[in-house]
């Protein structure tokens, strides 16, 4: 019986003493592990396609590929062109390219409608309150005329596009002024540099103008901003960031940390560009070698476009966008946003690299 004893106490103290080794292990783990890289990175490197042409609102790509946040994360990225969006959300769908910028339209919506499978993951352009990057102006001479909202009366304006998002915020900016869309004199110019040289002529009053060319107008007296679009559509969401189905289901462990890599990328741009607060000239240097502007005086004068540095979208406003199009007849069936518009990514990342704050 004694034996038995013995054999009893000695199995007891094995599981007390195999139990303290396991919690050791575990507060060691805890204790060691790298708070400034919480994500593991992929055991083999991944390949993330971006549809990108290089637009200014594409800052977040940019800056994460330059800056290593991708490599960090053992994820290469392939840039793509397409001609046009009929090209680019058929591929997205299918998963050929795993990431893309839409901007809302018409047209873009009854794509999705008609059975294009795209989500709305993140942010990628919105005005900054009182430096819109996409903006009226005023012609030169007129600025003493046309001062105030109510003036646009009887003027010509030059927007790029109808049933577009610059229709949207052209529609916001008369409802602003009290003044109907028959008491204005709608051109349709969808070059934005034709709109310079139209003002020039004294063909058109006030255009829907994008920078670097609203600074560069100012510069060369041609033409003046005219109030500012947060005015009246002070959350448009010009832009987002367009996710394949198959990259957010298939490649969930990729895209959590493209995405974390994404949102570490717009916060050094925020940091940059609307809070002044360092790094300046590294990120205007990835922003000059990736954009058609090259000029880094000019970066620092221009309006940029905004980039939430949490990543999220004006939901609200894309479905008022959506409304605006259906009202007028431009669409053609109906819209799922709540699967559509997918902010999951975006709040796994954030869960790792914790909220942005002001």
């Amino acid at each position: 019986m004694k034996k038995w004893s013995m054999y009893l106490l000695w199995a007891v103290m094995m599981i007390l003493f195999l139990g303290c080794q396991s919690s050791d292990s575990t507060e060691t783990e805890t204790v060691d592990k790298d708070p400034d890289q919480p994500l593991e990175p992929l055991a083999e490197t991944e390949t993330v396609v971006i549809a990108e042409d290089g637009s200014a609102s594409g800052a977040g790509f940019y800056i994460a590929k330059e800056k290593g946040y991708f490599e960090q994360y053992n994820i290469e990225v392939e840039f793509a062109t397409f001609g046009n969006s009929d090209e680019m959300l058929p591929a997205v769908a299918s998963g050929e390219v795993d990431v893309a910028g839409g901007i809302s339209s018409a047209s873009f919506f009854n794509s999705i409608a008609q059975g294009i499978d795209v989500r709305f993951i993140a942010d990628k352009g919105h005005n900054i309150d009182g430096n819109s990057y996409f903006t009226f102006v005023v012609r030169e001479d007129l600025k003493d005329e046309i001062t105030e909202y109510e003036d646009v009366k009887g003027k010509k304006i030059a927007v790029s596009t109808k049933n577009g998002v610059d229709d949207y915020i052209f529609d916001q900016m008369l409802s602003h002024a009290g003044v109907s869309r028959d008491e204005v004199e709608f051109v349709l110019m969808s070059d934005f540099g034709n709109m310079m040289s139209a003002m020039g002529n004294q063909q058109i009053d006030l255009a829907l103008q994008i920078e670097p060319l609203i600074t560069q107008g100012e510069n060369q007296d041609i033409h003046q901003r005219f109030g500012d679009a947060t005015d009246y559509a002070p959350e448009a969401q010009i832009a987002m960031v367009l996710g394949s189905p198959h990259f957010m289901t298939e490649r969930r462990d990729v895209a959590v940390r493209f995405m974390a890599a994404y949102l570490q990328a717009i916060r050094d741009y925020h940091e940059a560009f609307v809070k002044g607060s360092g790094n300046e000239e590294e990120i205007i240097s990835i922003m000059a070698d990736h954009t058609a502007m090259k000029d880094h005086e000019l970066w620092r004068e221009v309006g940029v476009t905004g980039l939430n540095p949490n990543g999220m979208i004006f939901e609200e406003d894309v479905k008022n966008q959506y409304e605006f199009y259906k009202e007028r007849g431009a669409i053609q069936g109906e819209l799922d946003f709540e699967k559509m518009i997918d902010m999951s990514l975006v709040e796994e990342a954030i869960e790792v690299i914790g909220e942005y704050e002001e």
